[in-house]
């Protein structure tokens, strides 16, 4: 399941979907917003993330929701699933990952790193993790990075934290620059980096 970025459901997120599916993966791509909302303008986009981020609960719901519409179709196989999102869609798969969603694994990209409830007991995380992060990501302090691993250590997670010099949020999609938002911007050596290392995670956590 692939999990949008916080402007809806748009191309972006259906471009990492046929590039799954091209690589052999059965993929959906999630609307997070209902009635495929969409939109370009960034005042709009942070009021729906808001609306949904503001209660818990009906975040984790809707992206189950989602996984239960790919888990649903005939050519998957319910025991070999895995989220992967960006921005707001790396939250989304991480609250998965802590919610002990029946996935092999999940993986953020410039995810906002939300830190692990500290409810979780060492082993309540059964996917295994990886986040893909621009080390100058402005919108990420360094001090939830730390929080986020500390978390993640803490509960003995499998996970696995790739930060790319130099790429700030939003790094993987190349229309980023095109955003009119500081510190958001595309960096393509980052983006080819992150994309053959999810490569790598998917075939380690679906072996043939």
């Amino acid at each position: 399941m692939v999990v949008h970025e916080f402007w809806g459901l748009n191309e972006y997120a259906k471009y990492r979907a046929d590039l799954l599916a091209k690589s052999g993966y059965v993929a959906l791509a999630a609307d997070m917003y209902g009635q495929g909302q969409m939109t370009t303008h960034a005042d709009e986009a942070m009021a729906w993330m808001e609306q949904i981020t503001a209660n818990i609960d009906t975040w984790k719901d809707r992206a189950l929701a989602g996984l239960e519409a790919l888990r649903s179709q005939p050519q998957v196989d319910p025991d070999r699933l895995a989220a992967i999102g960006y921005c707001f869609g790396g939250a989304t798969v991480m609250h998965l990952a802590y919610a002990g969603a029946p996935l092999k694994g999940v993986a953020s990209f410039h995810g906002s790193l939300p830190p692990v409830p500290s409810t979780l007991a060492p082993g309540a995380i059964k996917a295994k993790v990886l986040a893909a992060h621009g080390a100058a990501d402005k919108m990420v302090p360094p001090d939830r990075v730390m929080a986020f691993q500390k978390g993640l250590e803490d509960v003995q997670a499998a996970w696995e934290f790739v930060s790319y010099g130099g790429a700030v949020h939003s790094f993987t999609n190349s229309e980023a620059d095109k955003s009119g938002i500081p510190s958001v911007a595309y960096n393509e050596r980052a983006d080819k980096r992150s994309w053959e290392v999810l490569q790598s995670f998917l075939k380690e956590i679906f072996p043939r």
